[in-house]
């Protein structure tokens, strides 16, 4: 796996690419995901690029098969995906499925276009009888009606229209029928009424069931209407109206015998287009069924083949333009794997020369590479939310393993909330190879990437809550209390020796609502509680006080020691970099600072804890003043934790006074000396050279360099450009900055611990499980910025680029992302 403290030691290589093998090559390069191309044609527009007309043909072919995918997903088929990649398609492939999906293609547009005109007139024939049937009722034809002497019949009499009373009048009569949308009926009317003026009859009836839009498909009430007007210009208006609102019109029979044929005509087109489209149908799955056999190992071998050729033309051409050239970041112990990869692409080609590879020296930074499983990943990822770490500097995430799940144990110690966690994580864990938790929903998915988290989060949080003897935010008596009530009462005293050893007596318990326990008495307390908070404190009024005080205290501790061992990994930074001075005018002097006041505070802690007794505890003098008289040096004596305790006090007071200054000015001043005693020096290095232009650090390390490594070549393209870019005011205000903020930032960050007090005493008190999500969440979030704020920035730069492999496992291979 490599190792989590350092990221990878990254190497420059060269390929030498025949034109014949590059694509072989690229793919077996792509399979084991090996190496980080770089773009050797930044200035090249992506128009220009010589492999340009094969990436649009990749593009065409995943327009085509997400074409595919979007039909088979409509026609309800299962898309099978396979356990396996396919590799790359050979080159001598790509042209036959390219051809056979262009035919595929080409088939089932024709089939589903004629499909979808079938479909359409199988509605409107249903439309039409649908009409036929509501319209019969509208108009009666009655030759043998008998006239009357009204021109127009009062329609609350009759509302059926009378053919003969309209011929008498010499009138032209014409009918429109159709159907119209619901919700455009009562506009239709209105419509009519305003363009008309009145020369209309509208009658309307509502269909029983809603049918399917021809046009869109889509399922709607509708209503069926036959309009009467009078003239041709009346007619022309009433067919643009209904044009305007989209009805769909259809020809209205004149005779009973005519809408009985027309009604006998469409019965049988439709039994002949049902019959038609359902053929059609089992046609269309037939071809998409046979589509999905192949459609998921075209998906890959069409991305695949779009990525290499992405690649590739991230590459140049030699000056013959027969071979190509890239440039690529490598792990060191992947050089081998690299060359084999090269050696099989090239057999797979079948060429003559093989491609091969070589290394060479560069001063540009690499990318950072560390390895992870599915255990660290998730670790990982909570530390390059940070910052993706600089090249070859101490990882944070092998420490956050163990600190980060027992910081958020220490905020949300509980045993029985942590047991339900644990179990919940292990759920995940046992279950990880179950396909549907890879593809749930989003939050779901966030818990499942961070299954081992949450599973050494909840471990730790029972250890914490047996601790705190904390079990759903109720005490759990496991070993039996280690105080006893019995010793405090006695009978056989007399009263005055009963009150001078502060004993209970019959009258102290009648009238006594609180009774305190004395450990110092002799049976009163027989022993600490073997883990763990001893269960009578749950019963106990100054409850409360006691845990305060505990768990504060634990917090300052805890995080001192945090911060202390960052800054310690700091040291290891400057080992690794070759810059001692830092650690001798940097890491010491923060140290120093550190120890002398807050690590005494520990020791004063402790102390504390173990010199005074139950029976010595009344006259045991109180840290914080103590703490505060450390600075204050008060003119009369105090009785202090320990004989001569106020001349080592004034001996640390006056060790971290010395180490401001020199934590402020020694490394400008170091580095100003080197600049000074070396006007002219540099070094001249195989693979990687520490000069940054941005770092006036590096140019001034040069000269102590030489004296470390024995160096004495010189280059003097280096040293003008060294000399010329010193800037000791720069360097100066860097450092101040530096300092103040880290001695500011110890204050602050301490306090900032304080936190595991504040927020294990708030989830003691919260018990509502529909808080414990919100609680869990809030402890994340908190040991998140303790290790970012506090712990990281002692020594974390997070100033990396991240390692980015040309990997064919990165490639989404979801047909959703592909249908997108």
């Amino acid at each position: 796996m490599g190792s989590l403290f350092r990221s990878e030691t990254m190497c420059l290589a060269q390929l030498f690419l025949q034109s014949g093998t590059a694509y072989e090559c690229l793919s077996a390069l792509g399979e084991k995901g090996l190496v980080q191309f770089r773009d050797l044609n930044q200035n090249v527009s992506s128009f220009q690029r010589k492999f340009v007309g094969e990436v649009k043909r990749c593009e065409e072919l995943e327009r085509i098969l997400a074409y595919l995918v979007q039909e088979i997903n409509r026609a309800d088929i299962p898309l099978p995906e396979g356990e396996t990649s396919p590799p790359a398609p050979p080159l001598k492939q790509v042209l036959e499925m390219q051809e056979q999906l262009q035919k595929l293609e080409v088939e089932l547009r024709e089939v589903t276009k004629n499909k979808e005109k079938l479909r359409k007139n199988l509605l409107e024939l249903i439309e039409y009888t649908h009409m036929l049937r509501v319209t019969k009722t509208f108009v009666k034809r009655n030759v043998e009606f008998e006239p009357t002497y009204e021109e127009f019949p009062p329609l609350e009499n009759d509302s059926l229209l009378d053919y003969s009373c309209m011929q008498r009048l010499g009138a032209k009569l014409g009918f429109v029928s159709g159907l119209i949308n619901q919700g455009k009926v009562e506009a239709f009317e209105k419509m009519l009424w305003r363009v008309c003026k009145g020369y209309t009859i509208v009658t309307y009836a509502e269909l029983d069931e809603p049918l399917e839009d021809p046009e869109t498909g889509e399922v709607i009430k509708w209503y069926v209407f036959l309009i009467s007007f009078w003239g041709e210009q009346i007619g022309h208006k009433v067919k643009k109206i209904c044009d305007c609102y989209h009805c769909h019109v259809y020809p209205y029979p004149n005779t009973a015998e005519e809408r009985k044929e027309i009604q006998e005509g469409l019965n049988t087109r439709i039994q002949d287009l049902y019959t038609v489209l359902h053929k059609t149908e089992d046609y269309l799955r037939q071809v998409l069924c046979k589509a999905a056999e192949s459609v998921y190992s075209h998906v890959i071998q069409v991305k695949k083949m779009k990525a290499i050729y992405h690649m590739l033309n991230m590459c140049s051409f030699d000056v013959t333009n027969k071979c190509l050239i890239a440039e690529v970041w490598c792990p060191e112990a992947d050089l081998h794997e690299l060359r084999r990869a090269l050696e099989e692409g090239s057999r797979e080609s079948g060429a003559t020369i093989p491609s091969f590879m070589n290394t060479i020296p560069t001063k540009e930074t690499p990318p950072t590479l560390i390895r992870t499983n599915k255990f660290t990943e998730g670790f990982q990822n909570i530390v390059d939310a940070y910052g993706v770490g600089s090249y070859r500097e101490v990882n944070p995430a092998l420490f956050t393993i163990i600190t980060f799940p027992f910081l958020f144990a220490v905020m949300f110690g509980d045993f029985g909330h942590g047991f339900v966690m644990f179990l919940f994580a292990l759920l995940l864990v046992l279950n990880e190879n179950h396909p549907r938790l890879n593809q749930s929903q989003e939050i779901m998915r966030m818990f499942f990437n961070g299954r081992y988290i949450l599973l050494l989060m909840g471990l730790f949080s029972v250890y914490t809550g047996l601790i705190y003897n904390d079990c759903f935010s109720k005490s759990v008596n496991l070993f039996g209390s280690g105080w006893s009530v019995s010793a405090m009462y006695s009978s056989s005293h007399t009263p005055a020796e009963q009150k001078k050893m502060g004993l209970w007596n019959d009258s102290i318990v009648r009238h006594n609502r609180v009774l305190q326990l004395d450990p110092s008495i002799p049976g009163v307390f027989q022993g600490p509680y073997p883990l763990g908070i001893d269960p009578i404190w749950n019963l106990a009024t100054n409850r409360l006080t006691f845990l305060n005080s505990f768990k504060m205290k634990m917090s300052v501790i805890l995080g001192i020691i945090h911060m202390t061992f960052g800054v310690i990994l700091g040291i290891f930074n400057h080992l690794h970099f070759r810059k001692k001075f830092n650690i001798y005018l940097v890491s010491v002097p923060e140290l120093l600072f550190m120890l002398c006041i807050f690590g005494y505070l520990i020791f004063m802690i402790v102390y504390k804890w173990l010199v005074y007794s139950a029976e010595t505890s009344r006259v045991a003098p109180s840290i914080l003043i103590e703490f505060i008289n450390m600075f204050l040096f008060p003119a009369s004596e105090t009785n202090g934790l320990y004989s001569g305790q106020e001349h080592v006090q004034r001996l640390l007071l006056a060790v971290t006074a010395l180490s401001v200054p020199v934590l402020f000015l020694g490394k400008p001043l170091f580095l100003l000396w080197l600049h000074n005693g070396r006007s002219c020096f540099g070094v001249s290095r195989s693979g990687y050279t520490l000069v940054r232009k941005d770092s006036e650090e590096e140019v001034s390390l040069l000269g102590s360099q030489d004296i470390e490594e024995g160096n004495n070549q010189i280059e003097d393209g280096y040293r003008e450009m060294m000399c010329e870019e010193f800037n000791f005011g720069e360097i100066l205000m860097t450092q101040v900055i530096h300092s103040i903020e880290y001695c500011l930032g110890c204050i602050s960050n301490t306090a900032s611990y304080l936190r595991l007090w504040a927020l294990s005493l708030a989830h003691a008190l919260l018990t509502i499980f529909i808080l414990l999500i919100m609680e869990g969440l809030s402890a994340f979030l908190h040991a998140i910025r303790l290790h970012w704020v506090e712990f990281q920035n002692k020594f974390y730069v997070g100033a990396g680029t991240k390692f980015v492999p040309f990997s064919f496992r990165l490639l989404s291979s979801k047909f959703s992302d592909d249908v997108a």
